[in-house]
């Protein structure tokens, strides 16, 4: 199937806006063309699956829907968080990406595709943001980190009642009770796994959404400094 009919199929199966299919082709085709490596897949055909339809599977989950204001944590190419932008015009999201380069790109991509209205790059680490504490209804993040590295960079910048989207492969059971500590430890409630449907994301591995949401205040002494989430990270036995 032809890139452009893809993408139609997909705009089509998740009611996205008539503009979608144009500004997607368009993110593909500037993500394979850039002089930097965003991602390691390239190709415009393999992208349609590996990247926009494993972005936008994201949907699936209501509150993403529902979303007014999403943090996209390690945005790199704008994967999801310039699907997502696409997708849900009445969103405003910020593209938190803390390599330079490749915020920049960001930045320009969204100029060119007419999302810079809605669209902020944000040029830090998730835990050096003070201004996004608190503001999110959606965290979302894909290939960025282990899951209780996610949930503790997520869980300052959520609403209470907001919810951390991360996008995983197959179930990993020690992740899984690490973040489950992490949870607890972060006032989040503890991951609960959605497994997309065979064909979500063609010729891909197993795929799974965990969603976790803020069940109260974050505990005074997070956000811990830039890295100290992934060199001491929660552990189940701790």
């Amino acid at each position: 199937m032809r890139p452009t009919d893809r993408l139609a199929e997909l705009a089509a199966a998740y009611e996205l806006p008539d503009a979608a299919p144009k500004q997607l082709m368009a993110l593909l085709e500037r993500v394979s063309a850039a002089p930097i490596a965003l991602t390691a897949v390239r190709d415009v055909t393999v992208g349609v699956e590996v990247h926009v339809a494993d972005s936008l599977a994201g949907l699936r989950v209501p509150e993403i829907r529902a979303a007014s204001q999403i943090a996209d944590l390690g945005s790199g190419g704008g994967f999801p968080g310039l699907v997502l932008a696409i997708a849900l015009p009445q969103a405003r999201v910020a593209l938190v990406e803390s390599v330079v380069k490749k915020a920049a790109f960001l930045r320009d991509v969204a100029d060119d595709l007419g999302l810079a209205d809605r669209i902020e790059v944000v040029p830090e680490r998730a835990e050096a943001w003070p201004e996004g504490l608190g503001a999110a209804d959606v965290v979302t993040a894909r290939a960025l980190a282990a899951l209780p590295v996610l949930i503790e960079y997520a869980a300052p910048l959520l609403r209470e009642g907001g919810v951390l989207v991360a996008w995983k492969g197959a179930r990993a059971p020690a992740e899984e009770a690490d973040a489950r500590a992490a949870a607890e430890a972060l006032c989040m409630s503890p991951p609960e796994a959605l497994q997309l449907p065979v064909g979500t994301v063609r010729n891909t591995e197993e795929r799974h959404l965990y969603v976790s949401s803020k069940v109260g205040p974050t505990p005074a002494r997070y956000p811990r400094r830039s890295g100290m989430a992934r060199k001491r990270p929660h552990r189940a036995s701790s």
